[in-house]
């Protein structure tokens, strides 16, 4: 997880922004998503004038620091004008359900989790990239207002609790198959032996003679 930055205490706050409930969706973790998104469309000189303090998004003015305020508060005031409709990326999923990765990629799998595309990004550093599905906030909302992450949990455990019992009963059937075949394997070995008895009563009285 990236360091933040420390605030300068000497900077003026010259703008804020509230990030919203429907926004953030509860997660500090989209909190900081949603901050990185928008601070990625400032220029390079006047990305270290935001910050985000709690839920909100500052713009502030160290001393001694000559920068173009305005043009940096027009790009973000525009930034947050449809900030609520910014896909929703895997960390921030996992953050706002209260999921595990294993949960994520097994309900994107099956559908139950919609994915609203992919996106391909550059690793800081390195010449790899990945891609990912993002998710679309208003389908992240209503899973979790209607607590479906609890339904599929249930739905989940009761497939695995089925797949036990159909793997059990495979399970036995194969055991009574194989004690079966040991069954008739004795008989077979149990009737050859009666046979092999008789011949040798019948060779000892002399008709082969």
């Amino acid at each position: 997880m990236p360091t933040h930055r420390q605030i300068d205490p000497t900077a003026k706050l010259m703008a804020e922004w509230q990030l919203s409930p429907s926004a953030t969706l509860g997660s500090s973790v989209r909190a900081r998503g949603i901050f990185l998104e928008v601070r990625s469309r400032l220029p390079a000189s006047l990305k270290k004038l935001l910050h985000i303090e709690s839920r909100v998004l500052t713009l502030r003015l160290p001393e001694g620091v000559d920068a173009d305020v305005r043009a940096a508060s027009a790009i973000v005031s525009e930034a947050m004008h449809d900030i609520e409709d910014l896909l929703v990326i895997p960390r921030e999923v996992e953050d706002i359900l209260t999921i595990k990765q294993v949960e994520r990629h097994r309900w994107l799998k099956d559908g139950r989790l919609q994915s609203a595309g992919t996106r391909t990004v550059k690793l800081r550093g390195r010449a790899r990239k990945i891609t990912f599905h993002v998710f679309d906030p208003r389908q992240i909302e209503d899973v979790l207002d209607r607590d479906l992450v609890t339904v599929w949990r249930e739905e989940d455990a009761a497939m695995a609790a089925e797949n036990r019992r159909r793997a059990s009963a495979k399970a036995a059937l194969k055991r009574a198959q194989k004690r079966g075949r040991r069954a008739v394997d004795k008989r077979d070995e149990d009737d050859a032996g009666s046979k092999l008895r008789g011949w040798e009563d019948f060779e000892s009285d002399g008709f082969l003679r």
